[in-house]
């Protein structure tokens, strides 16, 4: 559809000129009958030119970057056309200057015209590849970035299913369907750009419950969800980051606070840890700069990440869903 509408668009432009150029130019040259006008018979040879210059010499200067040569080809296309108008088609007799004076612009106005629409045709065919490029990284950056969440959250709830399936079976089949949803989500219901916020939430839910049978003894949970309606939407697998970040750097004896709050289409979600200082390297911060990029390319101008270091490992997600 834009490829039938470019092009009727270049077609109506082409058109409307050339009518209008040739009305121009019969209108200047009354003092010659029509059968008998120079204009007219010069014509085709003009539109030779012009579309010569458009389909051939344009394409190949502006591919070699040649521009100071292609511009002494303009030049030297636009005098000989002038003269061979002047000497044998009007057959003025005049001087070279006074033929210049008189019928250059009859060969340099369609010349500029249609260079300046090639060009701006071309820039805006450059400008919907460019577009669709980045759209198209954007797209494999985000599949990127999800791929390398999805098995990391899968493998922690296997290992939980593993050691309860050795030392507590009768809790066996409850975590099993809880992973079980968790793999529809990730599997199928995350490989959209929106999710329903609430069936995000029990992911969460359901990740929460494991880490909960996973650390018990060892660490406190404190895990909170105020949502002001069903009907908001997120990116998939965007807030587990921060909360399996939270487990995973936490020290044990320790409490872990997570906290997710909607209201107003505004979604705050904090999380908060204990965690060793001595301990702490630069792979740690790979899932929150994965996350950065993620809010960057999704919600880009709309979200605000804060990370605090003192006594806690505290971030705080706010985020505009709407």
């Amino acid at each position: 559809m834009d490829f039938i509408k470019k092009h009727s668009a270049e077609i109506l432009i082409h058109i409307l000129f050339w009518s209008l150029f040739t009305f121009i130019s019969l209108f200047v040259f009354t003092q010659y009958y029509w059968a008998e006008n120079p204009f007219l018979q010069y014509f085709f040879i003009l539109v030779v030119i012009v579309y010569t210059n458009n389909q051939v010499l344009l394409p190949f200067f502006v591919k070699k970057k040649w521009y100071v040569f292609y511009g002494f080809i303009f030049i030297l296309i636009s005098f000989l056309a002038t003269q061979l108008y002047c000497y044998v088609f009007t057959r003025c007799g005049c001087t070279i200057m006074k033929c210049l004076s008189d019928y250059l612009w009859q060969t340099i106005t369609p010349l500029l015209f249609f260079s300046f629409i090639w060009m701006l045709f071309r820039y805006i065919d450059q400008s919907k590849e460019v577009e669709q490029i980045q759209q198209e990284r954007t797209e494999m950056e985000l599949k990127f970035l999800k791929s390398q969440i999805n098995p990391h959250v899968l493998l922690n709830n296997l290992n939980t299913i593993y050691s309860y399936a050795i030392e507590k079976p009768n809790k066996a089949p409850d975590l099993i369907l809880k992973l079980s949803d968790n793999l529809k989500h990730v599997l199928y219901e995350s490989n959209t750009k929106k999710v329903a916020l609430h069936k995000e939430i029990q992911f969460i839910d359901n990740y929460v419950a494991f880490q909960k049978i996973r650390t018990e003894g060892i660490k406190k949970i404190d895990y909170k969800t105020t949502i002001d309606s069903d009907k908001h939407s997120i990116a998939p697998l965007l807030l587990i980051t921060l909360i399996e970040n939270a487990f995973k750097h936490s020290v044990i004896n320790s409490t872990i606070f997570i906290d997710i709050n909607v209201e107003k289409g505004r979604l705050t979600c904090i999380c908060s840890n204990s965690f060793d200082a001595n301990k702490k390297n630069d792979n740690d911060t790979i899932g929150l700069n994965n996350l950065r990029k993620r809010l960057d390319l999704l919600y880009p101008n709309s979200y605000d990440l804060v990370i605090e270091e003192n006594k806690d490992f505290k971030v705080i997600l706010q985020l505009d869903l709407n």
